[in-house]
């Protein structure tokens, strides 16, 4: 199992451990889940984000390299900007999603590292006579800061326009600072290096960040609508059937897998797409049957448990007939059954 570079000085401070896809990540840092997410949405959480990696781009043809592979405008970045991306198959399903920042010399991929591999094997593969180098930024690792409160504990944080970055200094230590966010909030992503970071992390703590873990991260990405690499999206799922129109740039020309997203943006539909659902029973597995008269109409991709009095949420792929608010489904495979009702984002 691999595990994070914070993880030792985390675990030191109260974190509790999980395995997640081949990777050890911390769940929870005690007993009141309900702070950390209270943290999340009110205050300021701090997070272990080594479930992410960077990966660099450089040489005199990196733009235009990326710029006809990523589904977003990257040739139109100077420094100092960024935005989301996804790598797509040429069958416009998901290899990667991907946040780009450009610098004066590279580009950075920040990139889920269950997924690296495949993006490093994806773009290297399609490299012929390009002058492009891709490789994995072993010397920094990712820290999340996320709530209303959390640009204000960074330098630099409260002037940056979504995707943006700046270098700033912080408790001493050099950082790049990206305006970014795990569940569509007032986040910010810090580039620190890994040789350093516990000093990065305790510096936050002190100043008011409350430490937070997967389990509270999870409940809110799912209740915003996030879908997740691996398992709201993977090579089995194209593009437009997930919540990422802003990855996704409808003006620029020619990238890998376009072509299917224009046939499927012309068509105006697709078959089937991720909804939320609130559930009402036992807390069931991910990948289990959607039901609806009996007959399969989706299944489930993330799910998250109970928190307080509100119960389990959870993200499915599902038919199109069966989309609206209000729609009522069944959980197959599971006794007692636990009941779906399709509910628009945020789902609380």
């Amino acid at each position: 199992m691999r595990e994070t570079v914070l993880h030792a000085h985390v675990a030191s401070r109260g974190a509790l451990h999980r395995e997640d896809r081949g990777l050890v990540l911390p769940w929870s840092f005690g007993p009141d889940v309900g702070a950390e997410y209270a943290a999340l949405r009110d205050g300021a959480a701090l997070l272990d984000l080594g479930f992410r990696t960077l990966v660099r781009a450089t040489g005199e043809d990196r733009i235009s390299f990326l710029q006809g592979m990523l589904t977003n405008d990257v040739a139109g970045l100077r420094p100092g900007g960024g935005c989301p991306a996804l790598l797509l198959t040429i069958q416009g399903r998901v290899t990667a999603d991907v946040r780009v920042a450009a610098l004066t010399d590279s580009m950075l991929l920040d990139v889920d590292v269950r997924v690296s591999a495949a993006l490093l094997d994806a773009l290297e593969k399609l490299l012929i006579a390009d002058d492009v180098e891709l490789t994995e930024v072993a010397a920094l690792t990712l820290i999340g800061v996320e709530g209303p409160r959390a640009a204000s504990l960074v330098p630099g944080g409260d002037d940056l326009a979504p995707f943006a970055h700046v270098e700033t200094n912080l408790a001493g230590v050099p950082i790049r600072v990206v305006r970014a966010s795990e569940v569509r909030g007032a986040g910010l992503v810090l580039h620190v290096p890994a040789a350093r970071a516990a000093l990065v992390w305790e510096h936050l703590a002190h100043a008011g960040a409350t430490p937070c873990g997967m389990e509270a991260l999870e409940r809110r990405r799912i209740e915003v609508g996030v879908p997740r690499i691996g398992l709201d999206m993977d090579h089995s799922t194209l593009a437009l059937e997930v919540p990422v129109e802003d990855a996704i740039s409808q003006t620029k020309g020619c990238y890998l897998g376009q072509e299917v997203i224009a046939r499927g943006t012309a068509r105006g539909h697709v078959n089937r797409g991720l909804v939320g659902l609130e559930l009402d029973g036992p807390e069931p597995r991910n990948g289990l049957a959607l039901t609806s008269g009996g007959k399969e109409v989706g299944h489930l991709t993330s799910v998250a448990g109970p928190l307080g009095a509100r119960g389990p949420v959870a993200l499915a792929l599902v038919r199109r007939e069966h989309w609206a608010p209000g729609t009522e489904l069944a959980v197959s495979g599971e006794h007692p059954v636990t009941l779906a009702r399709v509910t628009a984002f945020p789902l609380v």
